[in-house]
């Protein structure tokens, strides 16, 4: 990994109109050295195709400035689902986005871990993840595509992993595939009831994460302050140093040595312009240790 000084900083992109359009625009407006797009409807099923001249004109455009680039996966993804129709259309969807992010070179596709759903589907949901989850990440491997990033939710109906140490569950349940990697997204961590905001809760928070999945699985962070207190289980994004956890817990979290050189994407409330996107990235890079 490269010295934390360097981590790649910046947010989620729109991408209507246009991926390289819109995407380079919101780079250029917030001095962005990440990006994360969604490359289909994030609340349906229906897959996009893409455009091969935006593609092109997104890797280039990324390539020229720098950027790292990722794909958030649709929100409707569950894998621990007990309708074999969603099982199906979230297997699709993942792999859409794995194939898109070849076209247009992402260096992961995030994904929401899940939920079992009904208490009698608790049991059998992980024989699920392993049965879909695995023969994709051993194909994604094999074909060059990026590696998936599972992202804990923030807790209730069922969740597979909200809390970091879950994580250890979902690891198993793939024989700890190394093409699955760990998006950490700090709102959803303090509505599943790590208390981030208390001085030394992000490192022990982190350090547990670190437990459950070894030093090297993290590869993204979602910064985002929470607009609910801890173990609200609600998600819901906050400017940075504006909400409950506050800015010290973002200091504490870039000092910790396994977000060493981990890309970080804000999601936090933005208007048409990306100003407080903008000011969120300049918060996180002031805060990155000398």
């Amino acid at each position: 990994m490269s010295d934390s000084s360097f981590a790649p900083v910046g947010g989620h992109a729109p991408a209507a109109g246009g991926l390289a359009k819109a995407a380079l625009r919101y780079v250029e407006q917030t001095a962005a050295t990440a990006v994360q797009v969604y490359v289909s409807n994030p609340r349906g099923w229906a897959l996009a195709a893409g455009d091969a001249k935006q593609d092109d004109a997104f890797l280039k455009g990324c390539a020229d400035r720098g950027v790292t680039a990722y794909i958030h996966a649709a929100l409707l993804v569950n894998l621990g689902s007990p309708t074999e129709a969603t099982v199906e259309r979230s297997a699709a969807t993942l792999e859409h986005a794995l194939r898109r992010g070849r076209d247009i070179g992402a260096r992961g596709v995030v994904f929401h871990a899940g939920s079992a759903v009904d208490a009698g589907h608790a049991d059998k949901a992980f024989a699920t993840v392993h049965r879909v989850l695995l023969p994709l990440l051993e194909r994604a491997d094999r074909e060059g595509w990026p590696p998936l990033l599972v992202e804990p939710s923030a807790g209730g109906g069922r969740s597979l992993a909200s809390r970091v140490e879950h994580l250890a569950e979902y690891l198993a349940a793939v024989e700890g595939h190394p093409h699955l990697g760990v998006c950490f997204d700090t709102c959803h961590a303090w509505a599943a009831g790590h208390d981030l905001a208390r001085p030394g809760g992000m490192t022990e928070t982190l350090d547990a994460l670190v437990a459950a999945v070894g030093p090297d699985r993290l590869r993204l962070v979602h910064a985002n302050d929470s607009k609910d207190t801890c173990g609200s289980l609600r998600d819901r994004h906050e400017s940075l140093g504006k909400g409950t956890i506050g800015a010290a817990a973002f200091a504490e979290l870039l000092r910790h040595p396994a977000v060493r050189g981990v890309p970080l994407i804000v999601e936090t409330p933005s208007g048409a312009d990306a100003a407080d996107h903008a000011a969120d990235i300049a918060l996180l890079r002031a805060a990155v240790p000398a």
